[in-house]
């Protein structure tokens, strides 16, 4: 079997396995959020916080709740990297200095797990366990909290009332996240991935030295960093690390992890809406995105540019034998068209415009399907847009879901679309601009400047994946990055849950003849190309500077 004929086969087999978990899954999340019953657990969780969870909250005061939750994940986590070097479990480890505590902290609560450190040589059993494990999950559930408020914004009416911050966050934890996690990590322990806590080991001699091994906890954490669409690894490799990703079964098995919570997210969008069609029509526009950048990737890595690339049936360099051009073509579309940054080979070592693709991704917003929760009330955002831009080709308010867009929710909405890309190009700018960050560049030229590109966009769009080349772990890069995620992560969260509060308060509009149907696949092209153009014009002059001149030039 030839390797295109592989990484085909692999596509179709991983969408088969969505499609499988499309329907049960979804309609699972929807009704874990609709529901007025509190499982035992949960109880105590509520007693525990002093949360009620059956008080109904308005916008400002569900904003609240995920700012003062996510702060206080900000500084627990800060302070257990701070005092590592006295807890039991640490390894020999001492404790982490001020700046990457910082940045490691912001990126984990942010659901971006940007790593500008090796994990195998800086964190200990407890951090990885107590600390960044635990985030994977709750950074996971506000995600997806925030999405389910939007959704109420559009199911209800003439109030502001979008559930409780609490509730969604302790059951999308419970109900959802750790069931599906333990089972991943049965299906990963099963296949080889390592769990245990054991400590350092001496393996054999490497290049004149001795090579050193440290277990943990690796399999459980693995699970909960795709299934959450987090990304950090246990190990510096991440996912291309044999003790995380050991067989070509468990990389086709982490993509689906990634996958299919935001995939299952549009048919629990459909469920709470009442009308399953507009979330297909969503689904439809996340999966044409999703094959379109897969395919284009493939293309690119199996161009066969010389003689090399012939005898190796693609571009190898950078990727895992055992995984292959196709799949990690797969991965790499699927890491970065989510939130999530885990990696199962070299970004910086692919083909110059198939790095441009992983860039491109990311800067869509990671919309297709984007991260837990954060895909879903992206996408809703760009539909909303999508909706206005067709009201004015036909001089009619525009109109999504029986909800009018006006110019309160407008403006919500393109300042959500605008916070992102000005995080982006305005850290860049500055980390080029100024005298001592070029050093951290390993490459000069297109290339280097891509590497600068992708760690601000990694960061602004809360994915966490690196280009490498870049040595990330100064003061100016943890701390740019570390802002770049808070502003990134929280901003856009104040604009959805606002506009989720402006679209609860409104009476439904009645259908009438004149009413762009938005379950329709006329829509579903128009949101693609709403969504292409905004990002293009957006982001173009970078691209052409990094990525797109490299390709050309290869």
């Amino acid at each position: 079997m030839g390797p295109v004929l592989a990484g085909v086969l692999q596509l179709l087999a991983l969408i088969g396995a969505l499609a499988l978990a499309y329907i049960p899954l979804g309609n699972y999340m929807a009704r874990v959020y609709s529901s007025d019953k509190h499982l035992r657990v949960e109880t105590w969780i509520y007693k525990g916080i002093g949360a009620d969870p059956n008080t109904e909250m308005r916008w400002p005061a569900y904003l609240r709740g995920v700012l003062a939750f996510s702060a206080v994940g900000v500084f627990f986590l800060y302070l257990l990297q701070r005092i590592q070097g006295i807890l039991p479990g640490s390894l020999g480890f001492s404790s982490v200095n001020p700046a990457q505590s910082f940045n490691t902290a912001v990126s984990f609560v942010t659901n971006t797990n940007w790593q500008s450190y090796y994990g195998e040589q800086t964190m200990g059993h407890v951090v990885q366990t107590a600390g960044l494990a635990v985030q994977n999950f709750v950074s996971a559930a506000v995600g997806i909290a925030v999405a389910v408020a939007l959704v109420r914004g559009f199911a209800r009416s003439r109030t502001g009332e979008l559930g409780n911050f609490w509730a969604d966050l302790v059951r999308g934890i419970i109900r959802i996240l750790i069931p599906g996690s333990i089972i991943a990590a049965i299906v990963l322990v099963a296949c080889g991935a390592v769990q245990n806590f054991s400590g350092i080991h001496e393996v054999g001699q490497f290049m004149g030295g001795h090579q050193q091994w440290n277990g943990g906890a690796v399999a459980s954490q693995e699970a909960i960093k795709e299934f959450g669409t987090n990304g950090g690894g246990y190990f510096n490799a991440n996912s291309a690390h044999p003790f995380e990703n050991p067989t070509p079964f468990t990389n086709l098995f982490e993509i689906f992890l990634l996958l299919v919570i935001p995939f299952a997210l549009t048919r629990t969008f459909g469920v709470m809406v009442g009308s399953i069609k507009q979330g297909y029509a969503i689904l439809a526009t996340m999966a044409t995105i999703w094959v379109g950048f897969v395919a284009l990737m493939m293309w690119t890595e199996f161009a066969h540019h010389g003689a090399a690339l012939q005898a190796a049936g693609g571009a190898m360099e950078g990727k895992e034998t055992r995984i292959g051009v196709g799949a990690s073509s797969i991965f790499a579309v699927s890491t970065t068209l989510t939130s999530t940054g885990a990696v199962d080979s070299f970004h910086s070592s692919f083909t110059g415009l198939g790095g441009g693709i992983t860039i491109l991704g990311m800067q869509l917003g990671e919309i297709a399907p984007g991260g837990t929760g954060s895909g879903l009330y992206g996408m809703l955002i760009m539909a909303v847009i999508a909706v206005f831009i067709a009201g004015l080709m036909v001089g009619r308010t525009p109109e999504y879901l029986g909800k009018k867009i006006g110019t309160r929710e407008m403006k919500l909405a393109a300042c959500y679309i605008l916070i992102t890309p000005a995080l982006v190009l305005i850290f860049a700018a500055a980390s080029m601009a100024l005298p001592t960050p070029p050093h951290s560049m390993l490459n000069s030229g297109a290339h280097g400047f891509s590497e600068v590109l992708y760690a601000f966009t990694s960061a602004a769009n809360n994915n966490g994946s690196a280009f490498a080349g870049l040595n990330a772990n100064t003061d100016w890069f943890n701390t740019m990055t570390g802002l770049a995620m808070v502003l990134g992560r929280f901003l856009p969260m104040v604009f959805v849950l606002a506009l989720a509060g402006s679209l609860a308060e409104q009476k439904p509009v009645p259908v009438t003849a004149g009413t762009l149907r938005t379950e329709k696949p006329l829509f579903t092209g128009l949101l693609v190309g709403a969504i292409l153009i905004i990002t293009g014009l957006t982001y173009f002059p970078a691209l052409a500077l990094g990525p797109l001149a490299e390709g050309l030039a290869s």
